[in-house]
């Protein structure tokens, strides 16, 4: 018999079920389980509902609630009766309710699986995504209490219902009853409802920064009655900037007929301004900002920047103190930049905000720039500065309580103004969104990450954020996996910003190198070999060489179908006396100018400029196309800062490569051959691509190794932007071998009823049997406890076989003479194990096995492993060495497709081993790939399994054998990212 309500094991108030929300004007709300507490809000907010949404909510004038009904609306069980509600500023703005049903529609109780659900959204919030937000969440309430399905009865007129449950992506069956459209969604989320979901969650999130970036008014809370401090400081940015928005100084010390400061009108409260504020900046002592935050949500300010410091980075009590700002701010529903911030800049010419510490806003330009370090974010200010570069943002969000660099990546997806992210980060809190959203941003325009306290071992002071437990090294691989370029400093960021911010992605790593000085050159070609590039023999123009010189080689090299990208050295010109020519560094500068924009046929080329003491000629080069007389007008539409047709096309190299070839390991032969070279026009456009307004800018570099540095990244990105272009596949043939359900009874029946949240790992069998059902064989060993043990176990396995011992600290330890191979009969065997006790250990310590010797092969280690904020991973390497003492192990997030798996082997540096190294036989790679999409879909489809090793793996010639495995269930980490939206609260 299933419980009563009364008696349910649920009946406790469920808080896991609270979140925070964007909803989809940018504004915040908060979704919770209605109490009985609740009965005043429920019916002040059914007062402000208009007599028309109410008929469509009960399909009767229903003037108001009486007590029978608040009763029944807020007394709910959590499993058969559930009610939620959204609430700004403290008052209900929207409800929605289910109540489980049998197949006749009476109230019902498990086993039954069907709930009716009905939603009342306020007139003044409708058209905010109120209502879609919310099936989200009581469809993912429902689907833990054992609900599989929704019903709803709509009436025809009530259009807007309807498009919320159309549109919500669920599999949905829909009729026409006693005048009411009947709904029947099945609320398992499937791949359109998770699409659907994030599309959503992109377009809030985005709106939520454009809120901050683009304000039609700021205040400044905390202007200082005298000249200085942050608050003044901040005041004279925002008036210096030329902000087109409405300012004003906020400080409750202002004398009462105070009407002004620096020009700004002067207040006592943002309550006093009278008109509305859509962001404030508090810049006040940490114990006012509540008294801050309070009178700016109850008069409506839509964004908070908040540079006061003393918060988490103060210890415990600061770290409460932040979270107690998170939860006021978000209660009015405003987003929060901080705290400790530095502040944010938008150059756009509509806006024009400085609304920073930062004394002078940069050029406007087509970079974003986010940083969690205010120190960090003036030097990268300051170094794109001197280098000639223009942001479109720029945002330092100290603490990031609230947004983050994941919200930032949200707004540069599609925005027009931006073409190249950057963003400096010390933690990420949610690595599995971060790796999702890089993945599609990164896919139309380039992401650039620098990653600070890499090797700390600690969150840096200020970060509140879950604990990865994977290693810093997988966490980069998975970066780069999601097509991020990640730098080890803020110079590589800013040597790689320029080239992708100004010049076109090369469509391969076929490098010309030209220039007046051979010594250079050569420094330059040496450094492209280091990269991973193929540079052409340096072509030396001599000492000799003037502008017309290098303006002809460049054309020359720009024109030449067999490179893809071109280097130009120079150091200064040297006269007829040995004097150095004075303006060479401008009339050089003019010279590569004119070679770029007389270029109007073929693909687009990177052009970058490695200079080592000309006066002027960085700054000459980075010189816009409308400050320069003779450059060509620029493709396009002809709007500034518009994006023109698309040079980004990552085409792939037309003919064979030239340069001395690598060894390195042979492309899949299956793999979808690489898009065709560019017609003569250049590079078609690729829908949604947002492409670099052209510039005229060729970036220059003091040093060769770093213009290779930063033109390889572009190389390695544009590479992965082909790739992604066609994504690989789970190949379907896995489907016959696999048991999917046969797997999941195991899993259950080894968890047991009350599974142990630490987990268990699994005996030998039990592994061998649980990996069996997914096709993935694993030799049979058998226990030696003495050598008559031994025997009998080779004669039961078949010889020849291997002694092994399996004690800990002995495991995988073949040099430590743990393994003896190839034993072919009794007396070999017996002499192995009595040589083995005498010079390891009795057996009762070595715990010695025999198993059946399989074809020599080269050892390889595959693993997966389920990280609580990074999902699961899957890794391979060679067994021993290369992977133990020299860490060269390759990672991939799961589910791994037939691409990622070739990709996978192919990308350690111990690669060559497994392709005919030094004259030896290739191995079977392709069963080493169907191996890892089996482990893939294995901890893919049951994330019970928190751990797979199998090692060693050896791989033949032809197949290979799995010698040892070991696996490990526990309770599965909850998936935060297939739930409903929700914003972190750490």
């Amino acid at each position: 018999m299933q419980p009563t309500p009364e008696q349910s094991p649920h009946h406790a108030y469920p808080d896991h079920w609270e979140a925070d929300v964007v909803l989809r004007d940018g504004g915040t709300a908060r979704i919770g389980p209605i109490t009985p507490d609740d009965a005043g809000r429920l019916v002040s907010f059914f007062e402000q509902v208009s007599d028309e949404s109410k008929f469509y909510r009960f399909f009767a004038p229903y003037p108001r609630l009486s007590d029978r009904d608040v009763h029944r609306f807020t007394h709910h069980d959590y499993v058969d009766r559930v009610g939620l509600a959204a609430t700004v500023g403290g008052e209900f703005i929207a409800t929605v309710r289910y109540d489980r049903i049998d197949d006749r529609g009476r109230p019902a109780s498990a086993p039954a699986d069907e709930a009716e659900v009905a939603f009342l959204v306020q007139d003044a919030h409708q058209g905010r995504g109120v209502a879609s937000v919310l099936l989200e969440h009581i469809a993912a309430v429902a689907r833990e209490r054992g609900i599989r399905r929704f019903a709803a009865e709509v009436l025809p007129a009530n259009t807007k219902m309807i498009k919320v449950f159309r549109d919500a992506g669920y599999t949905q069956q829909r009729s026409f009853e006693d005048g009411a459209v009947h709904l029947t969604l099945d609320i398992e989320p499937t791949a359109e409802s998770l699409a659907v979901q994030r599309a959503r969650e992109q377009r809030a999130e985005a709106r939520s920064v454009q809120r901050l970036l683009s304000p039609a008014s700021v205040a400044v809370v905390g202007t200082g009655r005298a000249p200085g401090g942050v608050g003044r400081t901040v005041l004279r940015n925002l008036r210096h900037s030329g902000f087109t928005g409405r300012l004003y100084a906020v400080n409750h010390a202002f004398a009462p007929d105070q009407d002004s400061v620096d020009g700004a009108p002067a207040h006592r409260s943002v309550g006093s301004i009278g008109e509305p504020v859509d962001l404030a900046v508090i810049a006040v002592p940490a114990e006012r900002v509540p008294e801050a935050v309070a009178d700016c949500g109850e008069h409506g300010v839509r964004g908070l920047v908040v540079l006061s410091a003393d918060y988490a980075e103060r210890g415990a009590e600061g770290r409460e103190r932040q979270r107690a700002l998170l939860r006021q701010a978000r209660s009015y529903g405003m987003r929060l930049i901080g705290p400790n911030a530095f502040g944010v800049i938008n150059t756009s010419g509509a806006v024009r905000m400085n609304a920073s510490l930062a004394p002078e806003s940069p050029a406007p330009g087509r970079i974003g720039l986010f940083t969690q370090s205010g120190a960090i974010g003036i030097a990268l200010l300051s170094g794109l500065h001197r280098r000639g570069a223009a942001l479109s943002t720029f945002i330092s969000a100290g603490n990031r309580a609230d947004i983050s660099g994941n919200d930032f990546l949200q707004y540069w997806f599609d925005d027009p103004d931006t073409d190249v992210a950057l963003l400096y980060l010390e933690s990420i809190g949610n690595p599995r969104k971060f790796t999702r959203l890089a993945r599609r941003t990164a896919a139309v325009k380039p992401v650039v990450v620098v990653k600070g306290a890499r090797h700390s071992g600690a969150t840096p002071p200020g970060h509140a954020v879950p604990v990865s437990r994977i290693p810093d090294a997988t966490v980069s691989a998975l970066m780069r996996q999601a097509g991020v370029i990640l730098v080890d400093t803020v110079t590589e960021m800013i040597d790689a910003a320029l080239l992708l911010a100004d010049q076109p992605l090369p469509a391969g790593p076929r490098v010309a190198i030209l220039g007046n000085s051979e010594s250079l050159g050569l420094l330059t070609y040496d450094a492209c070999l280091t990269e991973g590039l193929r540079p052409r023999p340096p072509r030396d123009l001599t000492t000799a060489a003037g502008p017309a010189d290098f303006r002809e080689a460049l054309a020359e090299a720009l024109a030449d179908p067999a490179c893809d990208a071109v280097i130009v050295t120079a150091i200064p010109l040297v006269g007829g006396e040995g004097e150095l020519q004075s303006g060479d560094g401008e009339v050089l500068a003019a010279a590569l100018h004119e070679a770029v924009a007389a270029r109007t046929a073929g693909p687009a080329k990177p052009v970058a400029v490695v200079h080592l003491e000309i006066g002027g000629l960085a700054q000459a080069l980075a010189a816009t196309a409308g400050t320069r007389p003779h450059a060509a007008s620029p493709e396009g539409d002809g709007t500034p800062g518009r994006p023109g047709p698309d040079t980004r096309g990552a085409a792939a190299p037309s003919g064979p490569a030239s340069g001395p070839a690598a060894t390195r390991p042979p492309a899949r032969d299956d793999a979808p051959a690489s898009a065709p070279p560019p017609s003569a026009a250049g590079p078609a456009a690729e829908p949604g691509v947002h492409t670099p307004a052209p510039t005229g800018r060729i970036p220059a570099y003091p040093a060769a190794e770093r213009a290779v540095r930063a033109l390889s990244e572009s190389v390695k990105y544009a590479q992965w932007r082909r790739q992604a272009a066609a994504p690989g596949r789970v190949p379907e043939f896995l489907d016959d071998t696999i048991d999917e359900p046969g797997t999941a009874a195991l899993i259950d029946a080894l968890l047991g009823p009350d599974p142990d949240p630490r987990g268990r790992p699994l005996g030998h069998d039990e592994a061998r049997e649980l990996l069996g059902r997914y096709g993935i064989g694993v030799r049979a060993t058998l226990p030696a406890p003495d050598a008559d043990a031994a025997v009998a176990a080779a004669a039961q396995l078949g010889w020849p076989v291997a002694l092994k011992t399996t004690a800990p600290h002995l495991r995988h330890r073949a040099d430590l003479g743990g393994v003896r191979l190839d034993l072919a009969g009794e007396d070999a065997l017996r002499r192995a194990y009595g040589e083995l006790t005498e010079l390891l250990g009795k057996p009762a310590e070595l715990q010695p096995v025999v198993q059946s010797m399989a074809p020599r092969g080269v050892d390889t280690v595959v693993r997966a492993a389920i990280d609580a904020t990074a999902g699961a991973v899957l890794s391979f390497g060679l067994a021993g060495t290369p992977s133990e003492l020299l860490g060269d192990i390759a990672h991939r997030l799961v589910p791994a497709t037939d691409r990622d798996a070739a990709e996978l082997i192919r990308s350690i540096r111990a690669a060559p081993v497994l392709f005919g190294w030094r004259g030896s036989s290739p191995v079977d790679t392709r069963a080493l790939e169907e191996l890892l999409l089996r482990v893939s879909r294995l901890v893919d489809d049951h994330p019970e399994v928190v751990s797979v090793t199998l090692e060693p793996v050896v791989v033949a010639t032809h197949g290979l054998t799995v010698l040892g495995a070991s696996v490990r269930l526990a309770p599965p980490p909850a998936r935060t990212d297939l739930g409903p939206r929700r914003l972190p609260n750490y």
